[in-house]
């Protein structure tokens, strides 16, 4: 026993060598062998099986990574790993978890993947739903349009796909068929209950679907009703009633081609057949419109306008349809004006004006004066009256006329009664003078009367009355007319000698003249 420990004792390496040998690395040149990975199932139904994967290697000090799908499985709590990784197991499958599966062996350097390996789950069919593409669905009653093409469609799911079977409302039942059919120009006739059979061989379960059908007819037009169309703004309310034959319709409104929103003005009935607006505005005037509806088919009303009156408005008086109110214009002596009264209004106002000059008052929107004079300087005032609302505004305008000075207008005017006055002066003048002639006239054709009764002369001429009687000569009074007085009475006449007080000469009296006709012919001639 000793010598054989001294031999072991000679043959042990030296410290050096056994440090060295201790620090060398281990070989991770080693290759790693492809892992083998199977399944306890490879088709399985859902919810009734249970999946274990075993992925197999040779290799040692590797881990084990799981790929579904060609990414990294994520775990979830119906599947559970064993404690060397090598074991997968999935408890109750759901159909989310078909799909490929592989393992993959991790070494220092290398990764190493198995082959997939699929998973197939079928499952289904879920319940079913059957819907109609050209149908409205009302409760549980899908309607479509008598004479449209009806097109049924099943959904489902279903793995592998399913068989699809339908039955008629009459009973009949459709071969085999895909998930979809169609009945063209659907009738009356066609009204009931579809049924769709859906069965999965695989699974060995089916689902019924139904869905009640109602062919509906074209719908007749409704027609809103008011029982007056003519409101006075603010001080009226408008019920408007949708009117149709039709039981069991829906009823919509719409206002101005936009579906109405009830306000505080705009009130509809419970049915919504009636609509109420209370407190008229001018912008309610609409048009109104009502429409029915049964899901597959509508009507719509013809539009109802509303008129509403209102008004007049702000009135204002212009020149012409671009300019601005006017509260003063400026017209020229003899030039043309014409104004106009514009006022908002429902109907259209009636208008007339009130001007301060002569003859100022007139009917229209529309004043013209063709000459412009001084008269029409002042104010024009336009009342415009709506005889619907009794309303009534006004406006004024203040007319400024201008031309030539008014000084220079009164100097002529004043000229022109000055030669007026000139004019009667000289008619008087005349008038006295021929009275004066016609005094002396009887004294020259008298003369002997005249010498013989001088004292007569005189007093016929104080009268005015002259004659031949009046000189007491009875063949003269024969012959001769008396002469007819001249001049207003004696009482009444200003006395010539007075008249003519400041004077050199008097007028001459009628014997003065005889005296003067005896004297001298020329001056007796010339006096007539």
């Amino acid at each position: 026993m000793e010598c054989k420990a001294s031999l072991l004792t000679v043959w042990n390496l030296p410290a050096a060598a056994q440090i060295a040998l201790q620090s060398s690395p281990p070989n991770t040149q080693q290759l790693l062998v492809k892992p083998t990975l199977s399944t306890s199932e490879n088709t399985v139904t859902e919810h009734r099986a249970m999946v274990t994967f075993h992925c197999d290697t040779a290799d040692v000090d590797v881990f084990i990574h799981w790929v579904f799908n060609n990414v990294p499985l994520v775990f979830n709590e119906r599947m559970q790993l064993s404690e060397d990784r090598k074991r997968l197991t999935i408890l109750s499958v759901q159909r989310e978890d078909a799909g490929t599966y592989q393992c993959e062996v991790w070494g220092t350097v290398e990764v190493q993947s198995s082959d997939s390996t699929i998973l197939e789950v079928n499952y289904g069919p879920d319940p079913v739903e059957i819907k109609v593409e050209s149908g409205v669905l009302t409760g549980e009653v899908v309607e479509v349009m008598e004479g449209s093409t009806v097109k049924f469609q099943v959904e489902t799911q279903s793995h592998p796909t399913a068989t699809y079977t339908w039955y008629l409302p009459n009973d009949s039942v459709l071969p085999s068929t895909t998930r979809t059919f169609t009945i063209p120009e659907v009738s009356r006739k066609d009204d009931g209950t579809y049924r769709c059979l859906v069965f999965n061989n695989a699974t060995s379960l089916s689902r019924l679907g139904a869905l009640k059908v109602r062919v509906v007819g074209s719908l007749d037009k409704p027609q809103v009703v008011s029982l007056s169309l003519d409101f006075v703004e603010n001080n009226s309310s408008a019920t408007l009633t949708c009117q149709t034959t039709h039981e069991g319709v829906s009823t919509h409104w719409f206002v101005g081609g936009q579906p109405l929103l009830p306000t505080e003005r705009l009130v509809l009935s419970a049915d919504n057949r009636t609509l109420v607006i209370h407190s008229l505005q001018r912008g309610d005037t609409g048009p109104y419109e009502c429409e029915i509806w049964t899901g597959a088919a509508q009507a719509r009303s013809d539009p109802l306008n509303l008129t509403i009156n209102y008004g007049p408005d702000y009135v204002s008086i212009t020149r012409d349809s671009g300019s601005g109110a006017l509260s003063t214009v400026e017209v020229k002596l003899g030039s043309s004006l014409t104004l106009r009264c514009q006022a908002e209004s429902q109907p259209g106002a009636e208008y007339r004006w009130s001007c301060e000059h002569p003859g100022g008052e007139y009917a229209g929107g529309q004043l013209v004066i063709d000459a412009v004079t001084w008269e029409h300087k002042g104010v024009c005032s336009c009342t415009a009256f709506n005889p619907l609302t009794s309303l009534a505004r006004s406006a004024s305008v203040l007319v400024s006329v201008v031309g030539p000075q008014s000084s220079s207008s009164s100097g002529g005017t004043i000229a022109g009664i000055v030669i007026g006055v000139l004019i009667v002066i000289a008619l008087v003048a005349g008038l006295g003078y021929r009275s004066w002639k016609a005094v002396q006239r009887p004294c020259v054709r008298f003369a002997k009367e005249c010498n013989a009764h001088p004292t007569a002369a005189r007093a016929a001429e104080a009268s005015g009355s002259y004659s031949s009687e009046s000189f007491g000569d009875p063949k003269l009074g024969q012959d001769r007319p008396a002469l007819p007085a001249l001049g207003r009475p004696a009482q009444h006449r200003p006395s010539l000698e007075g008249s003519m007080e400041g004077r050199d000469e008097k007028p001459p009296g009628p014997l003065k003249a005889y005296e003067q006709a005896h004297s001298s012919p020329s001056e007796v001639s010339a006096a007539f």
